[in-house]
């Protein structure tokens, strides 16, 4: 009996290149010990190692098979490295075997591989990390016990995440550092090693709690997406218990004594603070790569009336604000004319980066794609769930989009109310950029005109809800 030995339990390479010495050389998959370097073999394994590379005889597979392979070859599963061989002869054999569904090979491989993505998602998910002090300052620190071999697999992501952080995290099998420069792995740790919390947590809790809609609990789903296994893990997740047994006395009374205007939620100037702190490290969508940071909304949290845009220009993109920029002053004088105070409403944008293109020393505005904004909207709906607004003013179509959840055309939305899911009244007229972009002088100032007595009449309308 042939045996191969792996550097490790998530070896890939090592996997691939002994696979096809043995494919090459015809050795059947009974006839192969797989093992990773000090776990204990099968005793009837002899110190046979893999035949010798043969060079030239090199064969190619479909691209399906090694992306199936990449994600079940980290399955906690003894046997992934012999049903991936198996696979791969078949494959050899027959390169349209990856299309056959209802293959009982192809379908317990792709069982351990949709196993080892829901792990990869659950970790991104579910880590938090904790702020500890040492010598060089700040150094965050995060404990997490994954189902399957994943921690090296996801490292990029957290790279790419916390880039700018010194972390580490810690899991039993083995731990990743990142000092700002370089990655580097240790060995397993236990969560007696990580930190048990700190101040930070007591702002998150206050978010969760306040965002918290007991006539939105399911609690089939919310397990499904959160499996009691994570919750020791999660600061948040000591809260849970209480909110959900009081859930249904809470939606009794919602139900018994609707209130005339939304509820806000307790402690809003927390929560939104760290909802806020959250926006910051966003990589929802690509954007966050070329954007300078986070622009996130700015306001009072009580306000009655939420103006959203479309994205960060340049000049927002660079100040960290919304609506500073030319399209943002001829707004401020527009709202002067249509006599609303713009320190009594709340502005923010559908998208919260700047998607812009390098044009010289210039950064041209680009449009937000559907997936970008669909990205974004996660950030918007926590904004108004917060604020809970009477009235919300969209400008500009992808201001529409992200709101109404789909493409609509301003001329025909414009200038009537849309009564939202949430008890929010929207409202559609044009963005202001939209005006600096007229060439007629006569036709701005008629668009000019009416875009102040859209502002005009918004002003009104919340006036009138307010009665």
């Amino acid at each position: 009996m042939f045996q191969a030995l792996l550097s490790g339990p998530d070896d890939f390479d090592g996997w691939r290149d002994a696979a096809r010495r043995f494919a090459l050389a015809g050795v059947p998959p009974q006839d192969i010990d797989w093992r990773v370097e000090g776990d204990a073999g099968s005793l009837l394994a002899f110190d046979k190692p893999p035949p010798a590379d043969q060079g030239s005889g090199a064969f190619s597979v479909p691209r399906a098979f090694l992306e199936l392979a990449e994600s079940a070859i980290l399955h906690r599963d003894p046997e992934r490295f012999a049903l991936l061989y198996a696979l791969l002869l078949d494959v050899r054999e027959q390169r349209t075997r990856m299309d056959d569904q209802a293959d009982p090979l192809v379908r317990r491989v792709e069982v351990l591989a949709k196993a080892v993505r829901r792990d990869i998602h659950k970790m991104r998910a579910f880590v938090r990390f904790r702020e500890v002090q040492d010598d060089d300052g700040a150094r965050f620190v995060a404990w997490f016990e994954p189902d399957h071999h994943i921690v090296r697999a996801n490292a990029a992501f957290f790279v790419r995440r916390f880039a700018s952080m010194r972390w580490s995290i810690l899991t039993p099998e083995v731990s990743i550092f990142w000092d700002g420069e370089r990655l580097s792995e240790g060995p397993g740790a236990s969560k007696t090693d990580a930190p048990a919390g700190d101040p930070v947590e007591d702002m998150w809790k206050s978010y969760y709690a306040s965002i918290f809609n007991p006539a939105r609990l399911k609690q089939r789903a919310m397990l499904s997406e959160m499996p009691k296994k994570y919750w020791r893990n999660l600061p948040e997740a000591a809260l849970i218990p209480g909110l959900v047994a009081g859930a249904q006395a809470r939606e009794a009374a919602m139900i018994a004594t609707p209130p005339k205007t939304p509820a806000r939620p307790s402690n809003v100037t927390a929560a939104w603070a760290a909802l806020r702190e959250e926006a910051s490290g966003c990589t929802r969508c690509h954007l966050y790569r070329d954007a300078t940071q986070t622009v996130f909304g700015e306001g009072p949290l009580d306000a009655a009336l939420v103006i959203v845009g479309e994205q960060p220009g340049d000049q927002e993109d660079l100040a960290g604000r919304p609506f500073v920029g030319p399209a943002g002053q001829l707004l401020d004088h527009a709202l002067e004319e249509a006599r609303i105070d713009r320190a009594s409403i709340y502005v923010t944008n559908a998208v919260k980066h700047f998607k812009h293109e390098r044009r010289g020393k210039r950064r041209i505005h680009q449009t937000p794609d559907t997936p970008e904004i669909n990205a974004c909207r996660w950030w918007l709906d926590q904004e108004l769930d917060l604020i809970r607004p009477r009235v919300l003013l969209a400008m500009g179509a992808t201001a529409a989009r992200a709101i109404l959840g789909k493409a609509v055309t301003i001329s025909r939305t414009r200038g009537a109310p849309i009564a939202l899911e949430n008890g929010i009244e929207a409202w559609v007229t044009v963005h202001p950029s939209f005006l600096l972009r007229v060439p007629d002088e006569a036709r701005k100032a008629q668009e000019r005109a009416r875009f102040v007595e859209d502002l005009r009449g918004i002003g009104e309308r919340v006036k009138a809800l307010a009665r």
